[in-house]
């Protein structure tokens, strides 16, 4: 047990000797000593430390105070106690760092526009060579099926297209039941209530079923893509993968792209399917159309081509929610913190680009009357 720090003042008071160990281990009684030393010290007298034993940051604080924080009135031989008595000495004689005034204004609100613009921008670029990176892989597995890895890539199936089967098929259904159900009530007052049978086939077939899928296999997979590589990274397997010799998008990206890739076409076209039927359901309770009907007319009116327009998309959704997902779950720095952080931001990403390319999509299959 180490011994407590001491201090013995000389007769004349011109001298206080310093002793033992005055470290924080012992702070109650140099806080004790040191206010009972303080009105006995003249103001010219030497603090003599030569003699202390071990001394910390808390030490050193309390020989700055019964020296009236004149450091030239301390007296030690090591050099390293020297420095320590000195850096505790320009911390407190330091001046308060000046509080920065937050600017609210005009100014500020530019500055914030101007900086997401510019991670937007960053974020595409990134994206697009971590795009380069995939096709590459991709164009490498091709000229050597020994790198296919078959077992991690039907894992990932399973995951993402098996196990998303039930919440995208309910999700699309009551949407489908909710947009027939808003069509008849609104085609009703036009006399027009059986072209609901139309807008439900039109609406699923190129956009919701296809839209509806990928919105939530972006929230369910992508965010599962990022979380399960930001993990490794921070656990550094990643930085393991590199030192075996492998390549980390060859190992992890590879199998979760071609799993998405065969897993949203089949989803997308569950999605079709139920929210036709959904709509269907609506059609039978409140416009007494049969279900024979329902099919005949949706098979005259709606041309496959709406089909073959909505599961264009699929496999482009595919790709890119699978290399959003993936790409930041490298970017997670190694804390918990950034894994949820870069997760939350491969969701959002996700979504906002499947919409835009969506949109995109219409405009252009509008233009060309597909």
């Amino acid at each position: 047990m180490s011994e407590a720090g001491s201090a013995q003042l000389v007769e004349d008071g011109s001298r206080l000797s310093i002793r033992g160990d005055w470290t924080l281990e012992h702070v109650a009684r140099l806080a004790t000593l040191c206010a009972n030393l303080r009105g006995r010290i003249a103001a010219d007298s030497r603090i003599d430390a030569r003699a202390i034993g071990r001394i910390d940051t808390a030490g050193a604080s309390f020989l700055l105070d019964l020296a009236g924080a004149d450091l030239a009135r301390i007296d030690v031989d090591r050099a390293s106690t020297r420095k320590l008595i000195a850096a505790v000495s320009r911390a407190e004689n330091a001046p308060p760092a000046k509080r920065r005034r937050k600017d609210r204004g005009f100014i500020a609100i530019l500055a914030n526009v101007g900086q997401a613009l510019g991670d937007i921008w960053n974020d595409a670029i990134a994206l697009v060579g971590f795009i380069g990176l995939i096709l590459a892989a991709f164009a490498r597995s091709a000229l050597d099926p020994r790198r296919w890895r078959v077992t991690s890539t039907v894992a990932h199936i399973e995951q993402t297209g098996l196990n998303a089967l039930p919440i995208v098929a309910l999700l699309c259904f009551l949407v489908g039941a909710v947009v027939a159900f808003l069509g008849a009530t609104v085609l009703k007052d036009f006399g027009a209530s059986i072209y609901t049978v139309e807008l439900v086939g039109y609406s699923f077939l190129r956009e919701f079923g296809v839209l509806l899928t990928a919105i939530m296999v972006a929230g369910r997979s992508g965010s599962a893509f990022t979380a399960q590589i930001g993990s490794m990274k921070a656990r550094e397997e990643v930085d393991a993968i590199r030192t075996l010799g492998l390549q980390p998008v060859d190992v992890l990206v590879m199998p979760r792209v071609l799993a998405l890739l065969v897993s949203m076409p089949i989803l997308t076209l569950i999605g079709m399917l139920a929210g036709i039927i959904g709509g269907a359901a609506v059609c039978v309770i409140t416009l007494d159309v049969s279900p024979l009907m329902f099919i005949t007319r949706l098979h005259e009116t709606t041309g496959v081509r709406h089909f073959w327009v909505g599961m264009s998309k699929a496999p482009v959704f595919a790709f890119l929610i699978a290399a959003i997902g993936c790409l930041e779950g490298f970017k997670v720095s190694g804390s918990a913190e950034s894994v949820g952080m870069h997760t939350t931001s491969s969701v959002v990403q996700s979504i906002f680009v499947v919409i835009l390319i969506d949109a995109l999509a219409a405009i252009f299959f509008m233009e060309i009357n597909l």
